[in-house]
Order: structure tokens, then sequence, then C-alpha cells
């Protein structure tokens, strides 16, 4: 994720960045807040999927939180983080 966000920003100079994912499905959204992604909303019956309406949670990062979160990811992947069976040491925090 580390990399696809920096190249968003970084290479093609976008604005924000995003994570949508079903609403019923708690890991992804779990992850997008760990990964620092903020959420938005909720966008109801966004789709029909599987025979049944759908609901998408969304979250994002934009430009102006990219360099804060970019340390955060910088000091969460330095080797010294990880032990010699590459398990990490500390969480990723901002």
């Amino acid at each position: 994720m580390y990399l696809m966000m920096k190249n968003a920003f970084e290479g093609l100079g976008y604005r924000r960045y995003e994570w949508k994912c079903d609403n019923l499905n708690e890991r992804s959204k779990k992850s997008a807040l760990r990964l620092g992604l903020k959420y938005e909303g909720l966008f109801r019956q966004a789709t029909i999927y599987k025979k049944r309406n759908r609901d998408t949670a969304w979250f994002s990062i934009i430009d102006k939180e990219w360099e804060k979160l970019k340390k955060g990811y910088l000091r969460f992947l330095k080797p010294s983080n990880f032990d010699k069976n590459y398990k990490q040491l500390k969480k990723l925090k901002f």
C-alpha cells in the first residue's frame, strides 16, 4: 500500500487516494483505518451484488495528510523493525 500511495501522491501528483469496500466487510474497513485512511461515509445501495443491495464504505487519504503518514510508514518499514523471521516488532502508527 505504501508504494501505491507514494506513487499516487509523489509520482502522479494525485490529490486523494481512495479505499472502497462492502460495508459488511469489517476486516477491510479495519485495515483501511489501520493503514491511515479516514472514513468518509457510506454510499447506500451503491450497487447490487449477489442479488442484494451493497452499501459501500469510503475511506481516503488526501495530499495534505501524506507527509505525516509517509513518516509513519517509513518508520514501520525500517529493517530494524523486523526480527530475523521478518515478524514486525512495532505496529504501524502515525
